[in-house]
This record gives C-alpha cells, structure tokens and sequence, in this order.
C-alpha cells in the first residue's frame, strides 16, 4: 500500500479550496495526476526512445517555442533558481536545441531562441504524447474518455489557479 494511502490527512481548509472539499478527494487527485504524468513519460519511451529529455528540459523547450527570454526571465516563468535554469540550457546549447541571441533591449546580455532542432525537438515531442494520449483514451470507455474531456476545462482552471498561487510565493 503506497505511503500516502496510510498517512493521515490533514483538513482542506475551506478558504484555500472552496467549499466542501473531501480532503480524500483532492490527494486523490493529486495521486493521480502524478500517475498521469509517470505513465506517459515512461510509456513515450517504448515509441519513442530519444524521449530521454528531462521535463525540465522540455518545459523550458516549451517556454521558448513562445518567445526568446533571458535566462533571469526564463528562471522566473519556470520558478526555478537562474543557476539550475543556466545548466539546463547549457545542456540544451550542447544538443543544439536552443542558441544565445544577441538582446536588441540591452547589448550586455543574450536571450535563449529554440532553434531549428529544437523546434522540430519539441514538435516531435508533442505529437507523440499526442498519439499515446489518444490511443489511452481510445483504450478506455467511451463515459470515461468523454468524462475526462468534460474535465479539460475545469483542469485548466486548476492549473490557473495553482500558477498563480505559486507567483503569490
């Protein structure tokens, strides 16, 4: 039995999660939600072995395919610490993923582009996670699948909603 089924929760408190909230419901949620994300790395892996690219490394891929950032940006918007966020796109330079743009705003500094490689990297990437989310949810009932479809809208707003929470931090 995993740990969190026999650790004891503690209350949701009502401001943070609205009203109602089964305490039993939102770790559900959360389990799951972890589940989701292991089960599709791990299974993009047997279609398509290169998929070896940490989600750090994709996320900041992701960032990027919207527009060029400095790494100091690039460290806010992922909440991560500007060192851990500069050996991260040292090891994607090194891939040829991304290149160091000269900054029209300020000379002293660069900003980090996706390049070529990277854009087909990430395109790739997405297309395959794609085709497995599908064939899963081809896999499963037709209630079920369209359950979890009726729930992208509330999935949105959670994501929303736990974004800005952590800019609050």
């Amino acid at each position: 039995m995993p740990e969190s089924a026999t650790t004891p929760r503690e209350p949701v408190p009502e401001a943070a999660a609205g009203p109602a909230v089964d305490p039993a419901q939102v770790q559900r949620l959360t389990d799951v939600v972890t589940r989701l994300r292991r089960a599709l790395r791990s299974s993009i892996r047997t279609e398509y072995p290169w998929e070896s690219l940490p989600m750090a490394q994709v996320e900041l891929l992701q960032t990027l395919a919207i527009e060029p950032l400095r790494v100091g940006e690039l460290a806010a918007r992922q909440r991560l610490a500007p060192n851990t966020v500069s050996g991260l796109i040292g090891k994607l330079l090194d891939a040829g993923f991304v290149d160091r743009q000269a900054d029209p705003g300020d000379r002293r500094t660069a900003r980090i582009a996706l390049t070529e490689a990277g854009h087909r990297q990430l395109a790739d990437w997405q297309r395959a996670h794609e085709r497995r989310m599908a064939t899963a949810l081809a896999a499963i009932s037709p209630q079920d699948s369209a359950a979890i479809i009726s729930a992208l809208g509330g999935l949105e707003q959670l994501a929303l909603a736990l974004g800005s929470e952590a800019a609050g931090d």
